[in-house]
């Protein structure tokens, strides 16, 4: 297997599935500061040039929630099992963070941190729905070990990809105000297989700095603004 990565919430979910699973595999590193997404040859495996990217012999899997679910079908480790009532949960849920919780989040963190102009409707809006699509996680969290119960799960793998970055997107009292997934995120993080897959950031010399090239390949819709 190969997996395009780029130390980013929605790879970052998938090397922790790989790991966690001990499956080997090869990391090719996407330095998406520098525009390797709109390569060719990578187009060729995701023409929508984004990460992650999946190739399993001849499958080539896009979009880290059908990575995920490949995973499951292809391993059948880190489902829901056979049990229809989890399965019900695992896919709600799963799909409410590739849906929902991820977009929303993203475009939360775009307008406060990355927009060429502060827009207060744009804040407002992707900020509130962030805001309350954690506020469902955190109670879905509550009196629970992992998303589905005590079952660790690629749910909890899913979420995980996002969730270090919540001070970033909801200020700096986050895990004061959400003290299950403040809980949850320290169970998850001492999981041997979280360790390996933080080193895989420091193991490629990806561009860091957001610097006028980073912005121009980052958000080609500002060239239609004339800046």
């Amino acid at each position: 297997m190969k997996l395009y990565f780029s130390p980013r919430p929605n790879p970052f979910k998938v090397a922790l599935y790989l790991e966690e699973a001990q499956i080997e595999h090869e990391i090719v590193p996407m330095d998406m500061l520098r525009g390797a997404q709109h390569e060719p040859d990578f187009l060729a495996l995701n023409p929508n040039a984004k990460v992650p990217v999946l190739v399993d012999g001849d499958a080539v899997i896009f979009d880290s929630t059908a990575i995920l679910l490949h995973l499951i079908n292809r391993t059948g480790q880190f489902g829901a099992g056979t049990d229809p009532v989890l399965q019900g949960e695992f896919l709600s849920w799963m799909l409410f963070i590739a849906s929902g919780l991820g977009p929303f989040s993203g475009q939360a963190v775009h307008f406060q941190h990355h927009a060429p102009e502060r827009l207060p409707y744009a804040i407002n809006r992707y900020g509130f729905e962030a805001e309350r699509h954690w506020a469902i996680i955190e109670a879905r969290l509550e009196g629970r070990a992992y998303m589905l119960g005590d079952h660790y799960s690629a749910l909890d793998m899913a979420l995980w990809g996002w969730a270090p970055h919540l001070p970033y997107l909801l200020g700096d009292d986050a895990w004061a105000a959400k003290p299950n997934l403040a809980r949850w995120l320290e169970r998850v993080e001492a999981r041997p297989a979280v360790s390996r897959v933080k080193q895989i950031e420091h193991a490629f010399p990806y561009k860091m700095a957001v610097d006028a090239e980073a912005l121009r390949v980052m958000f080609p819709q500002n060239a239609r603004l004339g800046g």
